[in-house]
């Protein structure tokens, strides 16, 4: 065993544990630990804000260059302040607004086409995967996955006949989805949690190299 002196390692160490001690139970040194990494996230984010976007963006041409027409973000930002007027408060809905105006205008054609586009394109091309006979498989078998997760949520026709099979085909493919995914998301927080051991280990004991 080789404990590292280093103080700044020995308080990433004591803060780990002390998140570390909520699997025994909630407790205040766990809840320290919790604020304050709330609290510096917070004023980082904050400090990033400030420096990446508000100041290059918005203070810097509107008050150094003299371009006026930055007045109207402006207004509409401190347009948020007035929720805690309540005599002004209805002015919030003017950046709410437009902001949910144009983000529904730019961003919903920009999700359509990398999204549904590319997935219908992929899904059509199926005849350029038969080059390989195992590529072709996977691309049928992702063909009949879509085309039954699609059938499962047409809800306009009644369930008969083959729309039947093909629906209960389209919820075993569904639960494939929502399993991989699952399975992806525990392999990460997994992933962590072996990176934060790898360091209290190595790192500040100097057990493992």
């Amino acid at each position: 065993m080789n404990i590292t002196p280093d103080p700044w390692i020995w308080l990433s160490a004591l803060l780990t544990l002390a998140i570390f001690s909520f699997l025994f139970r909630d407790n205040i040194i766990y809840q320290f630990a919790e604020h304050l990494f709330v609290g510096m996230s917070a004023g980082y984010l904050i400090a990033i804000t400030w420096h990446n976007q508000m100041l290059p963006n918005l203070f810097e041409p509107l008050f150094i260059q003299g371009n006026l027409v930055y007045i109207i973000p402006l207004l509409f930002g401190l347009c948020y302040f007035a929720r805690f007027i309540p005599k002004i408060g209805y002015l919030v809905r003017l950046p709410i607004a437009f902001l949910l105006g144009w983000g529904s205008g730019a961003i919903i054609p920009a999700i359509f086409q990398r999204d549904i586009l590319k997935q219908t394109q992929g899904t059509l091309l199926v005849r350029e995967a038969f080059s390989k006979w195992d590529t072709g498989l996977w691309a049928i078998i992702m063909l009949i996955g879509v085309i039954s997760v699609l059938i499962y949520f047409f809800f306009s026709k009644e369930r008969k006949g083959i729309m039947k099979p093909a629906a209960n085909l389209g919820i075993i493919f569904l639960m494939l989805g929502f399993g991989a995914s699952f399975g992806y998301t525990v392999m990460s927080r997994i992933s962590l949690l072996i990176g934060r051991l790898q360091f209290l280990l190595g790192d500040w004991l100097g057990i493992i190299k």
